[in-house]
């Protein structure tokens, strides 16, 4: 059996020990396209009173601080599944306090759900991170959609019925991207060749490199903060979205942002591609 649910569920937690410095978190923000402009954003750009933008938790200790180790291996317990038929369907942050410039954490990964859809089954990874004094700094959720191996007879998983609010939006915002975009962002630790090597990308399946899922997901992190928070990081609490299409770097990512309350109801598209989707079924949490 590919997938063997109880193993799954049942293994223990892995646990590694991460660090990052400020160098990091300024590369990161570089890759993000921080300072692009005739603004420098020296908040985001220069260690002097540094802000962090929650999304740097998805590569925190694994970027030019981790040297040559890059990236932890993916860990998953009773899957035994070609990883080449696996694709990054959705990912979620909860930001429990404002992350520190430079830290170090603990980082607890488990396989929370396993669900079958058929065709495929979904698998719910969930890391938590908590700091040397044990404060809780972040949660995250990575989907990831496994080509062929569902039918199991397992739990389809909760309905997330989603539809953007039946109004005009309250914002609208475009990032443009440049054409070494992904070349920048890999160097927070994710050197699939699939964003740098032209030949790779087309045995893939496409005309050239892609960008990062997320990258855009970081790009969409940051320009809710500048175009919607007024530039305060501390407010961004949450983001959650699923990853329906691909971004070519040079490209523009279009943000359509609803106010909900506590939250913000939000789609990212291509306009150069007649607003093919990037980002779908997504919801940003707001503090005050």
């Amino acid at each position: 059996m590919p997938i063997d649910v109880d193993e799954a569920l049942g293994a223990p937690p892995s646990v590694r020990e991460i660090a990052w410095t400020s160098r990091d978190v300024l590369l990161y923000h570089l890759s993000l396209g921080a300072g692009r402009g005739a603004d420098p954003e020296l908040t985001y750009t220069y260690e002097r009173d540094l802000r962090v933008l929650p999304t740097f938790a998805m590569v925190a200790g694994q970027g030019v601080s981790a040297g040559e180790r890059g990236p932890a291996a993916l860990h998953l317990p009773g899957m035994h599944i070609d990883l080449r038929r696996i694709l990054h369907a959705g990912q979620g942050l909860t930001a429990h306090r404002p992350l520190p410039a430079s830290g170090a954490a603990t980082v607890t990964s488990r396989v929370a759900h396993v669900w079958d859809k058929g065709k495929a089954a979904v698998i719910v990874l969930e890391q938590s991170a908590a700091a040397p004094d044990g404060a809780p700094l972040w949660t995250t959720t990575m989907q990831i959609w496994a080509r062929g191996e569902g039918g199991f007879g397992g739990d389809p998983g909760p309905e997330t019925p989603w539809a953007a609010p039946d109004r005009a939006p309250d914002h609208v915002l475009d990032t443009p991207t440049s054409a070494r975009q992904a070349l920048l962002y890999r160097l927070n630790g994710d050197l699939n060749p699939l964003h740098a090597d032209p030949e790779f990308a087309r045995m893939a399946g496409f005309d050239r490199p892609i960008l990062h899922g997320l990258a855009s997901y970081g790009i969409v992190a940051k320009a809710l903060v500048d175009g919607v928070l007024g530039g305060d990081v501390t407010r961004l609490t949450g983001l959650s979205v699923r990853f329906a299409g691909t971004l070519f770097p040079g490209e523009t990512l279009r943000t359509t942002v609803w106010r909900e309350g506590d939250r913000l109801v939000l789609t990212s598209t291509c306009p150069e591609r007649d607003g093919a989707p990037v980002l779908t079924h997504a919801t940003a949490e707001v503090g005050a």
